[in-house]
C-alpha cells in the first residue's frame, strides 16, 4: 500500500470517528436537521445509528488495514446510503453545518462523490492494473 493510499485511509478514518462523536454530542442538532422529513425513522435515532456506523467504520479502516478493500467498499456504500439526506437538505432548504443558502446546500451536493472516490482509493480500489 502505497504512503498517499495508507494517508488517505488513516485521514478518512479518523474524520469519520470524529463525525460520529459529533453526531452522538455536539452537533447532533446540526446532523438532525439533515433527516429528511420524509425517511421513517426518528430523526434522533437516526441520527445516533448513523453516527454509531461512522464511527465504527472510520475506526475500523484505520485499525483494520489488511480489511480495507472491505471497509473502503463499505464506506463507499455509506455515502451513497446517506446521499438522499444531501438532497432533502437541498430541497427542503434546511440549515445545518453553516449552509444556509441554497447555493451552499447545492455545492455541497458535488462534495459527496469525492467522499466515496475516497473511500475506495483509500480501500485500494482505485489503482491501475499494469
Amino acid at each position: 500500500m502505497s504512503a498517499p493510499r495508507t494517508t488517505a485511509r488513516l485521514l478518512l478514518g479518523g474524520a469519520m470517528v470524529f463525525a460520529g462523536v459529533a453526531h452522538l454530542t455536539f452537533q447532533r442538532s446540526e446532523f438532525q436537521a439533515q433527516v429528511p422529513g420524509w425517511f421513517p425513522v426518528d430523526e434522533d435515532l437516526t441520527v445516533l445509528a448513523s453516527g454509531v456506523v461512522e464511527i465504527g467504520l472510520g475506526a475500523a479502516f484505520v485499525a483494520l488495514p489488511r480489511r480495507r478493500r472491505t471497509l473502503g467498499a463499505l464506506l463507499a456504500a455509506f455515502f451513497v446510503a446517506v446521499f438522499p439526506g444531501n438532497v432533502a437538505q437541498y430541497l427542503e432548504g434546511a440549515d445545518a453545518f453553516g449552509l444556509d443558502t441554497d447555493r451552499a446546500r447545492l455545492v455541497r451536493l458535488f462534495f459527496q462523490p469525492l467522499l466515496v472516490l475516497w473511500a475506495l482509493y483509500g480501500g485500494g480500489w482505485l489503482r491501475r492494473r499494469d
